[in-house]
Parts: structure tokens; C-alpha cells; sequence
């Protein structure tokens, strides 16, 4: 089979089409003929062994996907047939077969392609997590979110309506990136640049119940201050390179929290979490509700080009790599 393979670590460039067996089926697995694989931050992470799981080399990056179920256990809730989107959880899913446990596994409805199929878990379900477990979202809350031209953006302004909140407030850094928020669905756009005081206008001083920060850096103290009184400040990632610190004196005055998003380590100590985050989700990319991502389609060949726009910020919405 085809797959990619980093084999030094030199960043995306490493990343190249190789063939490869494939991989041994089994009693307890579900093997997976895949048609497109996401592509996230911690793809360019890894491809320079600057992220806390470090695969043994060489390795598959990739870690989400979604294709069409080859076999299944008997007692497996997809069958051979079904079309379905999977979890790798961080390595393995560029490749043209898989093997995935299946509590690792989803049905993916009729209406939602295998390029947006494979661009859906990783940011959906970590949105999910962050506004509906973290976050606390309740009914008419106002959120704010950064990077929102990107994969972790554009699922918030997807989602955030579809579980109560009131209006969505994007922040980007260009014109350009302010086309894509609003087209997925942003109730306003500023840009970085400012943002503080724009959100102030914008909310009459009130400030926002929710930040969704998947950039950190140097907006993080701004951001705090963009809270409304008992308003909760969503750390999601570090897209921008540095790791803010906190005064927590801020906190204290303003009785505002700062809140760690760490999706994949729950997970890992709440069995059952990723088929309840689903069972919340399936019904509304089903019903047409939320719409599913539109992602930006790469061919396999050009996977270090797809995993390079991670890390140049050069990415518009979720990146995917197709297969087949």
C-alpha cells in the first residue's frame, strides 16, 4: 500500500510517499480501506520532534480518517461496508489501510464526504470537549475565539450556535482570513491587531462568557481581559509559538477562570467519552444542523506541502489529504 513516511526530523518536508505492507488484520480490529486523512498541528510538531509524543522513526503522521470498513469483529458496532471516520490518535492515518480498535471508530452520515469526514474529529470533537465539558457553555453566552480561520476556528463557529451561544466573535489576522470566518459562520470578524478594544465595542464593555485560545502568545493577556465577569478563558493550544504565563491576581478580581483543554489525556482516563461526544455530534452533522467542515484537499503526493500549512499558519480551515 501507499502511505507517508518521516523517516528524519526535518520538518514537513520529510514527509514522503512510500510503499509499505499492510497492516495485519486481527480478531479484535477493525481494518479500514481509507480515503482521505486529516492534518493538524501536531503533524508539524512531530516532524520536528518538538511534541510530547515522540513516535518511534519511522513513522505515519496523521491522525484521523475516514474510509470504508473492509472487516470488523462480530461483536464490532460497524460492519464491513459502513463508512465510517476513525481516530489514530496521532500517528498512522496517512496511509491506504488502517487498523483501528473499535471504540476508535465512527459511522459517518451519507451527506458528509470522506475529505470532510476526515477533517471532522480531531477539531470537532476537542470543540466539543472545550465548550460543552471546559467551557460550560450555557444558552445566549457571547464566544470569542482566535485562529478563526483555522481548524480549531472555523469547529467553533460551526458548533458554538449549534450548543446555545448567542453570537460568535472571530479573530484573525488578515482580510483574507476574515472571508473564511465569516463563511463559516462568525456572527462579527476583527482583527488581531486591536482586538481587545474592537470586543469591547462590540459587547458595550461587557466582554465576552467565552475565549477559545488555540494560539497563545502574546493575545493571552488581552484575551483576559476580554472576559465578562466569571467569564472562562479556553486554552486549547499554542499555534503562535510561545507559552503565556498567568497573574493570577487577574483572576482574582475579575472572578475569571483559565481553563486547560487537554481533549486527547481525557480521553485516554474517561472510556466510553469519544462514543458520547458522537452520539452529541452525529445528529446534528446528520440533519444538516451544523454543516460539516469544507477543508482545504491535498493529493497524498504533496502531504509535506498539507502538514507545511500547519506550520506556517498558512492554512484556511481544516487541512485533509486524499488517498484514494
Amino acid at each position: 500500500m501507499r502511505a507517508i513516511q518521516i523517516a528524519r526530523l526535518d520538518g514537513p518536508q520529510a514527509a514522503h510517499v512510500v510503499e509499505i505492507d499492510e497492516p495485519a488484520g486481527g480478531d479484535d480490529v477493525v481494518v479500514v480501506d481509507v480515503h482521505a486523512a486529516g492534518v493538524a498541528y501536531p503533524d508539524a510538531l512531530q516532524s520536528r520532534g518538538l511534541y510530547q509524543y515522540k513516535p518511534e522513526m519511522p513513522y505515519i503522521p496523521g491522525a484521523e480518517i475516514a474510509g470504508v470498513v473492509r472487516s470488523a469483529p462480530e461483536e464490532a458496532h460497524v460492519r464491513p461496508g459502513d463508512r465510517v471516520a476513525g481516530l489514530t490518535m496521532l500517528c498512522g492515518a496517512m496511509a491506504e489501510v488502517v487498523t483501528l480498535p473499535p471504540e476508535r471508530l465512527f459511522r459517518l452520515p451519507d451527506s458528509v464526504s470522506f475529505e470532510a469526514g476526515a477533517g471532522v474529529l480531531f477539531n470537532d470533537l476537542t470543540v466539543h470537549f472545550a465548550l460543552r465539558t471546559r467551557g460550560r457553555l450555557s444558552n445566549g453566552d457571547t464566544v470569542l475565539v482566535h485562529g478563526a480561520a483555522g481548524g480549531i476556528g472555523t469547529s467553533t463557529l460551526r458548533l458554538a450556535p449549534a450548543f446555545g451561544a448567542a453570537r460568535t466573535i472571530a479573530v484573525v489576522s488578515s482580510e483574507e482570513k476574515a472571508d473564511v470566518a465569516r463563511a463559516a459562520g462568525a456572527s462579527d470578524v476583527v482583527l488581531a491587531d486591536g482586538f481587545k478594544d474592537a470586543v469591547k465595542e462590540l459587547t458595550d464593555g461587557r466582554g465576552v462568557d467565552i475565549v477559545v485560545d488555540p494560539v497563545g502568545g502574546d493575545r493571552f493577556t488581552d484575551s483576559l481581559r476580554s472576559l465578562s465577569p466569571g467569564g472562562r478563558l479556553l486554552v486549547v493550544g499554542f499555534t503562535g509559538g510561545d507559552i503565556p504565563t498567568v497573574k493570577v491576581n487577574r483572576l482574582l478580581l475579575n472572578n475569571v477562570d483559565v481553563v486547560g483543554v487537554g481533549w486527547g489525556a481525557w480521553t485516554m482516563r474517561h472510556p466510553g467519552y469519544l462514543q458520547q461526544q458522537w452520539a452529541e455530534l452525529l445528529p446534528l452533522l446528520a440533519s444538516g444542523r451544523v454543516r460539516a467542515p469544507e477543508p482545504v484537499v491535498f493529493p497524498l503526493e504533496d502531504a509535506a506541502a498539507a502538514i507545511a500549512s500547519l506550520e506556517d499558519r498558512t492554512a484556511r480551515g481544516k487541512v485533509v489529504v486524499s488517498l484514494r
